[in-house]
């Protein structure tokens, strides 16, 4: 008997009670059925997203029941000697430095719009030249004022030669021609 044969005996048969048992019996699950399926490449197929979706579920129960204890733990045994109150003392000094630091950083720009305003000189450039305290900030901004005296003389000059003039810098002592006017009004009698 050949397959086709079979096939056709049991369409021929299937009201037959004793073939549908024969034919229920073959397509049957069994445990050896379904492992020897799931052994293949088809059945890995199919059986590996439930597997991943399952252990994925698993382990983010996990983490949200055991990751935290454990993390703190191992923090505890990396810092054995800090309590959670000395981690509280920690954390608020922290907080105390970085407000003292605000509190001298506005000092010190204070200090240094003031010695700008006082030299004559830009003030939107000042956060540039703060220093770490007042001694270098007044240093910085020294430097800025020499700097910013020598561009604005350069600039002047440049413009008094564009326009044919020629200024020469004295020392502070007259160079007039020797007129002197007072002592003329004294000998004018002009004025005694």
């Amino acid at each position: 008997m050949t397959i086709e044969e079979i096939k056709q005996f049991l369409e021929q048969n299937k009201e037959n009670e004793e073939v549908k048992a024969f034919v229920g019996e073959l397509s049957a699950v069994s445990a050896d059925k379904v492992k020897g399926f799931l052994e293949t490449e088809e059945g890995k197929k199919f059986l590996q997203p439930r597997l991943d979706q399952h252990f994925t579920k698993g382990l983010e129960t996990w983490k949200d029941n055991n990751l935290k204890k454990i993390v703190e733990e191992e923090v505890s045994k990396r810092n054995p000697s800090k309590t959670p109150e000395q981690i509280e003392v920690e954390k608020l000094r922290k907080e105390i430095e970085t407000e003292k630091a605000a509190r001298n950083r506005e000092t010190l720009v204070n200090k240094a719009l003031k010695a700008a305003d006082e030299k004559k000189l830009p003030k939107d450039v000042i956060d540039f030249f703060i220093g770490e305290n007042e001694d270098s900030t007044l240093e910085n901004l020294s430097k800025l004022e020499q700097s910013f005296n020598a561009a604005v003389q350069a600039a002047v000059d440049v413009k008094f030669k564009e326009s044919g003039r020629e200024i020469e810098r004295g020392n502070g002592v007259s160079h007039s021609s020797g007129v002197d006017i007072a002592k003329l009004a004294s000998q004018s009698s002009i004025r005694k």
